[in-house]
């Protein structure tokens, strides 16, 4: 099980992860850190709890205009979080395999 230190509105978060999906982890809380700085910046200090709806909301409306006016259904989503879910576990399983050959 990963770990990840991530910061949100000046506050440090532990987060766990799969094993190797720390860094993936990292680059979604960055950028969502981003995203509610760009609102701090516009509004001033904002609540955690408003903050996070609002970020939540921007990358929501973000998602909206990427997919055509559409938002994924929650079947949709899940459906890809499992295909990535099946690469990772065969990317872990092929580094596993390559590192067992070198070290032979």
């Amino acid at each position: 099980m990963g770990q990840v230190v991530v910061t949100f509105n000046n506050q440090e978060h532990h987060l766990a992860c799969q094993s190797g999906g720390e860094e993936h982890l990292k680059m979604l809380a960055d950028y969502i850190e981003e995203r509610a700085e760009g609102l701090i910046d516009r509004m001033g200090p904002i609540g955690d709890l408003r903050l996070l709806l609002m970020t939540a909301i921007m990358i929501a409306d973000e998602l909206h205009d990427l997919n055509d006016g559409e938002l994924p259904s929650n079947a949709q989503a899940e459906a890809k979080v499992k295909r990535m879910d099946v690469a990772m576990g065969k990317a872990v399983l092929r580094i596993e395999e390559l590192a067992r050959n070198i070290e032979a």
